[in-house]
């Protein structure tokens, strides 16, 4: 049983991978400056031998997309499996980044490092990841406040702090410049991968990187948090001490993607939830999958909102609307189900 388990976790992993190749391949030819895959292709071997014809396409290919269908894969990589990090050290299915308000107390960090004129990605992450990791402190404080818990206290803490630092955000562009920081600042909070270069994909990879080698590495430390206090104990494995790590760990990666991108909600919920249908609950494979599947997804809908219309749309109000529904069919799929 574990091994066919384990044969179907590895086999739904490798045909992700194939699939994101494929999609993200597809990006690098769709939008509105049309290229043929052949075209992408003879671009790519005229980067190899240095002789370029055409200037206009090799830019939009080099320059545009590929950064963008990078950060995507980052990004998307980050949220996941943050969230299934913290869906297993919470023991709860519908546990996110964004859920926690770890997203929110991020963007709080970036709009307010807006407001003082902080524009650069290395200026405002430490803004970012100190909101991130308040928000998450605050959330998981006021969670435990009542000793008799409920497995949704986590949860509506998280939106309790999530609201109030979306109000804190509200107020900054309240009274940011209308003119220069308040345009900036309303859109970047849609999310949105327009305007990537190389130096927000290095930025990127550096600490999502870090963070993912982290939980990576942790995963079956998440396996025994999961099954609660009183195992990990028995276990040898200091609860407190490893979640702690992990949080940090899930609020960097957090912290750089609202960095680099906005808030783009919902990916650290279902994309977790779908692996663990599809694939298994064991992080052993779950972070794994969840990591494949997240960059998968997110270069997806980005594809999509780069194609579907005229004018692009914020690739938050895209998970939205897709995330809501598989949120709604988590919640609800089994009665009297334990989440």
């Amino acid at each position: 049983m574990i091994v066919r388990e384990e044969k179907r976790a590895l086999t739904i992993i490798f045909i992700s991978i194939i699939l994101l190749v494929l999609v993200s391949f597809i990006s690098l030819f769709l939008g509105r400056y049309s290229l043929s895959p052949l075209q992408v292709i003879k671009i790519i071997n005229e980067k190899m031998t240095g002789v370029i014809t055409n200037k206009t396409a090799y830019k939009v290919v080099w320059d545009i997309r590929l950064p963008r269908v990078f950060l995507n894969i980052l990004v998307g990589a980050g949220l996941a499996a943050s969230g299934a990090a913290f869906q297993g050290i919470f023991q709860n299915r519908l546990v996110s980044p964004d859920i926690l308000g770890v997203s929110n107390g991020a963007g709080f960090g970036v709009a307010l490092a807006m407001l003082l004129g902080s524009t650069l990605p290395f200026g405002v992450a430490p803004m970012a990841f100190v909101g991130g990791i308040v928000s998450v402190l605050i959330t998981y404080s006021i969670s435990k406040i009542k000793k008799d818990q409920s497995t949704l206290a986590l949860v509506l803490s998280g939106i309790v702090v999530a609201s109030f630092f979306s109000a804190l955000i509200s107020l900054i562009k309240l009274v940011a410049d209308t003119e220069s920081v308040l345009p900036s600042i309303t859109y970047w909070l849609m999310g949105s991968f327009a305007n990537v270069g190389y130096d927000k994909v290095v930025f990127a990879l550096l600490f999502i990187g870090i963070g993912l080698l982290v939980l990576v590495l942790m995963r079956w430390k998440i396996n025994v948090l999961s099954m609660g206090d009183e195992e990990a104990y028995t276990l040898g494995i200091n609860p407190q001490k490893n979640r702690i790590i992990i949080i940090i760990a899930c609020t960097i990666i957090s912290a750089t993607c609202v960095t680099v991108s906005g808030i783009i909600g919902w990916i650290g919920m279902i994309m977790p939830n779908i692996c663990r249908e599809c694939v298994t609950a064991n992080n052993k494979h779950l972070l794994p999958a969840s990591i494949v599947l997240g960059s998968l997804f997110m270069v997806t809908v980005d594809l999509i909102a780069r194609c579907a219309t005229a004018a692009e749309i914020p690739i938050g109000i895209l998970t939205a609307i897709i995330g809501a529904p598989i949120f709604v069919f988590v919640f609800f799929k089994r009665e009297g189900e334990k989440i």
